[in-house]
């Protein structure tokens, strides 16, 4: 199906763009009205993932009101380990929960390498839906966790500030966790190419706890693995978005990866001076930025454009956007990347 709008892709593939394309994380959620009044109508977070046309329709919904570049499947990282056989909970303002944990090797020889059609049948069955629905408006963007996040999830049980438990097994037990890592890394390249088959232009690697790993852990036990999503994936642009992992840029402009994308905490400046003009870089306005007023959200938008420069660029925040952030804020912010990038392109500014 040929794109009306292929400026994602082009910008990933390092193609010259006429404007800077725009897209968010967590578009697809609570800022928007009209998915509070669609998931207030169901029995919770899950319903909504395992249910493909609703989650097509949540996906589609801010490329209707928000007028974003892509759209991203409306899914969860934690799909993977349920999938290998490790249930999770979404907890209303808590968060995931996982009744029961990876704690020992009986733990991890009873998980499954999970069938991408027969596990996660209903995320590939809602990106077929959600591609007949956009009709070539905007790219579809597939996603999947990082190994080492999905595992800091399957050991810890829930979010954590510093995930001790997971990181603990990474130094008592270093052979286990390899072992955990390999059946999640098989998982992830299996459903990540499903994921593709079904229609996905682009698959972003959310690696959410990179931050808090040590560097030389984060070689060992992350980028390793990263690696091997990305190798596995060579038909179409892989980005990865690892918070907290500043460290790592050297790093990550190695991986057969088509984009970078930052935190609100780098510079891209400094990334673009460290790592060369091969990678496109995606980010990264603070998503606090948008609860200014709409000119200190147009005023911050600028600066960070400048701060990219025209091209090998794609606009998002450094993090997802928040679920109290003002949807008139994000659409000052959406148009501000279109209107100053065109701009800046043609020479006016």
């Amino acid at each position: 199906m040929m794109l009306k709008n292929d400026l994602l892709l082009r910008a990933a593939r390092g193609e010259d763009t006429e404007r800077t394309p725009v897209w968010l994380m967590r578009q697809a959620g609570r800022i928007l009205p009209q998915y509070r009044a669609l998931r207030g109508r169901l029995s919770g977070f899950k319903e909504l993932v395992e249910t493909p046309e609703l989650a097509a329709e949540v996906t589609i919904q801010p490329v209707d009101a928000l007028d974003v570049d892509a759209a991203i499947i409306f899914s969860d990282i934690l799909v993977v380990p349920e999938a290998m056989g490790l249930t999770y909970e979404m907890v209303e303002a808590r968060g995931p929960l996982f009744p029961q944990t990876v704690q020992s090797r009986h733990d991890v020889d009873r998980l499954r390498i999970a069938d991408p059609e027969e596990h996660l049948g209903y995320v590939l069955e809602a990106i077929r839906v959600t591609k007949r629905s956009l009709n070539g408006r905007v790219p579809l963007i597939g996603f999947a966790g990082a190994p080492w996040t999905i595992l800091a999830y399957m050991v810890e049980g829930h979010g954590s500030k510093t995930f001790s438990k997971a990181r603990r097994l990474l130094y008592t037990d270093p052979q286990l966790a390899h072992e955990l890592l390999r059946k999640i890394t098989a998982t992830t390249i299996a459903y990540l190419q499903a994921q593709v088959e079904a229609g996905a232009n682009l698959i972003q690697v959310f690696d959410s706890w990179a931050g808090i790993l040590p560097p030389d852990h984060y070689q060992e036990f992350s980028t390793r693995y990263i690696r091997e999503i990305c190798e596995a994936l060579p038909n179409v642009p892989v980005t990865v978005f690892a918070k907290g992992a500043f460290f790592a840029v050297p790093e990550f402009a190695t991986l057969p990866c088509r984009t970078i994308g930052l935190d609100w905490n780098e510079d891209p400046r400094a990334v673009r001076a460290a790592i060369g003009d091969g990678k496109t870089l995606q980010g990264n306005l603070d998503p606090c930025a948008l609860y200014g007023t709409p000119e200190q959200v147009q005023h911050a938008t600028i600066q960070m454009l400048r701060r990219f420069g025209p091209q090998r660029h794609i606009a998002n925040l450094g993090h997802g956007v928040y679920p109290d952030t003002n949807p008139d804020n994000v659409k000052v912010f959406i148009e501000t990347v279109k209107e100053f990038s065109a701009l800046a392109r043609e020479g006016q500014i």
